[in-house]
């Protein structure tokens, strides 16, 4: 590969991160981890071939984080915040609008909080061997001891790290590597990076990245077990686990091209399939749980967080079922975005279905009131930095579900009319005073019981 043109891009805190651009296409961005220096490691022949192959026809950015390589070393904020500060500036030093984000091993943390964070910017998410906290991967008596090793002596620290990653593979690459992770990060930059890292856990993040989702492990993995893949993969909606058969942590030995592969075959197939702008048409669907607030007053906390874990998760497995998509969770409700005003409406029936058969054998009901709108609304990060939708259309979404009763699906004639001729009944509600609007609205009443809806009856 030829040699990176290195540039610095500076962090909110004030560090310098050294990143470098090639390639031509949709742009990739390549989380480093903790003992990599780019402009050394893209020189080890494997690791140069599998950088080669994975940016063929993309624009790929690399960088250095904090306390290594070429970016400034003397530091010592190593925590989540501070790696997501590095990505953040070299983000907007490209200029970069809208990217897929890869990450492996450690770097995973990052990309994971940096995709929840900022759902706009990142199109798609591609993990290898990763984990979403870092008990899954050592436990604190084994790590204890490790970061304590790489104060005192970092040369056999170092060596024992690339006997967990690399095993007896290659023994003529492993030496070339071990070399260039002494000269890329001190012993003492690595104990604090392990160190700052034991709390962290981005598991509660998963449900809220929002981008297609890659996840890869391999299956023998020695370093970091394949279960520590399945929980994300698990815990991100729709993501797709790709498991390979290997012992080999790193990505670039072993049978590397089902690696690579399985990377391309993922965003290819991503990219052939056509996506709506955030200002195209939406159906919006809120859910509500009848009477949340009595529930909880007459069960109790705990008994009543139990009924809402139900309802979240049937209200998610039906969206995931019909191709929603989860904006947020309001506690006892949802907000959720469809592009096809059949799959929203086709969701809610199975919803109010299944709430129906679950309450036929259980001691406390769930009641669940279902809004339904469609429109242009604006889309855009909230102030936690999540994606959300806003405007008139989201509203009156949420007034409709207001005026249902539980176990009601009520939508707005906008909807009504995008499935005109596609097997759903309606009952017409008369035109109704929603809050915050000015002129009443005519709503219409689902109708979703077995004999109402059949996809494969005439229509009434």
């Amino acid at each position: 590969m030829a040699e990176p043109r290195i540039q610095y891009a500076k962090t909110s805190d004030g560090v310098s991160i050294a990143y470098s651009i090639s390639g031509q296409g949709p742009t990739m961005v390549m989380c480093p981890g903790a003992t990599e220096q780019f402009s050394l490691w893209q020189q080890i022949e494997p690791i140069g071939a599998y950088l080669e192959r994975l940016g063929k026809n993309r624009m790929v950015v690399r960088y250095d984080m904090r306390g290594t390589g070429l970016s400034t070393r003397d530091v010592q904020d190593f925590s989540l915040e501070a790696r997501l500060q590095d990505l953040e500036a070299v983000v907007q030093a490209v200029r970069l609008k809208q990217f897929t984000l890869y990450a492996d091993g450690i770097s995973g943390l990052t990309a994971i909080a940096y995709a929840a964070r900022y759902p706009r910017l990142v199109s798609h998410l591609v993990l290898y061997g990763t984990f979403s906290r870092t008990t899954d991967v050592m436990a604190l008596d084994r790590l204890t001891p490790l970061i304590e090793l790489c104060r005192s002596n970092w040369e056999l620290a170092s060596q024992i790290f690339a006997d967990m990653s690399l095993r007896e593979q290659q023994p003529e690459v492993a030496l070339q590597i071990l070399e260039t992770v002494r000269a890329s990060v001190s012993g003492e930059v690595r104990a604090e990076f392990l160190e700052q890292g034991i709390p962290i856990d981005v598991g509660d993040l998963l449900p809220r990245v929002k981008a297609p989702t890659l996840v890869i492990h391999r299956l023998g993995d020695e370093a970091i077990p394949s279960a520590a893949g399945q929980r994300i993969a698990a815990g991100i909606p729709d993501a797709r686990f790709v498991p390979l058969e290997g012992t080999m942590h790193v990505p670039f030995l072993g049978e590397s091209d089902a690696v690579v592969g399985a990377i391309d075959e993922f965003l290819d197939e991503d990219a052939a399939t056509p996506r709506l702008a955030p200002d195209d048409v939406h159906t919006i669907l809120f859910t509500d749980v009848e009477g949340s607030t009595a529930l909880t007053q007459r069960l109790g906390d705990a008994k009543a967080r139990e009924l809402l874990r139900e309802h979240e998760r049937i209200t998610r497995e039906a969206l995931k079922a019909h191709g929603g998509s989860e904006i947020k969770t309001m506690g006892d409700g949802f907000m959720a975005s469809f592009t096809s005003a059949t799959k929203a409406l086709e969701c809610a029936i199975a919803m109010q279905r299944a709430f129906a058969q679950r309450n036929e054998s259980a001691e406390e009901s769930i009641r669940v009131r279902i809004g339904l709108n469609a429109g242009e609304p604006i889309a855009e990060d909230d102030p936690g930095g999540r994606g959300d939708l806003f405007g008139t259309a989201v509203n009156m979404a949420a007034r409709i579900a207001a005026k249902a009763d539980g176990g009601e699906v009520l939508a707005s004639n906008v909807v009504r009319e995008l499935v005109a001729g596609k097997r759903f009944l309606f009952n017409d509600r008369g035109e109704t005073e929603l809050r915050g609007f000015e002129d009443p609205v005519r709503l219409y009443e689902v109708r979703w019981g077995e004999e109402a809806y059949d996809q494969n009856a005439s229509v009434s």
